[in-house]
């Protein structure tokens, strides 16, 4: 499998600090155009970009198509990336936009790509999975709640306790896939997710068959 990492912000290996996090959110929320962190109806420009990072990737590497994981600002980027026909496994990890009030419920994407999402999931026999921590106020219940409301079984929904949370990271628990992922435990609730996460990308991009089982929603 191979992976593509683009580095839309921020500086790559950098150690995350108080500081660097809040200096990079007023940056995206601020200044970088490519970034609408408030639409509530709309993806962000970036979003034409990386569809055709996907289109090129699938050309590049074959296969039944690609996956897309977003996390955080990026988070619902894989939902409104499957307006390109390639991307057929999106994953949105703590998906925080669109941000602040009136916005809880929001998924931060046009109604003709949620359109295009679920014609795609009944179509094409497609699912997609979200992850976040129960606690984390960047990922409201309300989001997670439209995601299986808009799209049902098609979504698995993975939700975790901040007891699940490893790492030594100064935030709260927000990041299931990295910083705050328990690497050491290979029976933790993170470590899991994120083995799950890999199965599923696998097969989806491989073309072999996801189990319509593994699609129901698990909350711990």
């Amino acid at each position: 499998m191979t992976v593509l990492l683009p580095s839309l912000f921020g500086q790559p290996g950098r150690p995350v600090s108080l500081g660097y996090a809040a200096a990079e959110l007023f940056k995206g929320i601020c200044i970088r155009r490519e970034f609408d962190v408030w639409a509530k109806h709309r993806s962000s420009p970036i979003i034409d970009w990386l569809r055709s990072l996907a289109g090129h990737a699938h050309t590049e590497c074959g296969g039944r198509g690609v996956g897309a994981v977003g996390m955080c600002f990026t988070g619902n980027f894989a939902l409104a990336m499957m307006t390109e026909p390639a991307v057929v496994a999106p994953v949105l990890s703590q998906p925080s936009l669109p941000m602040g009030l009136g916005r809880n419920d929001a998924l931060g994407l046009s109604p003709g790509e949620v359109a295009c999402a679920r014609r795609r999931f009944e179509d094409e026999d497609l699912s997609g999975m979200a992850l976040r921590f129960k606690s984390d106020i960047a990922v409201p219940d309300a989001r997670f709640r439209e995601l299986e409301r808009r799209f049902g079984s098609h979504m698995e929904l993975i939700e975790l306790e901040d007891t699940d949370a490893g790492g030594d990271s100064p935030l709260p628990p927000h990041s299931v896939l990295t910083l705050h992922l328990k690497d050491n435990d290979p029976h933790g609730a993170t470590k899991q997710a994120e083995q799950r996460l890999i199965a599923f990308l696998k097969a989806r991009t491989s073309g072999a068959p996801w189990p319509p089982e593994t699609r129901r929603r698990r909350a711990r």
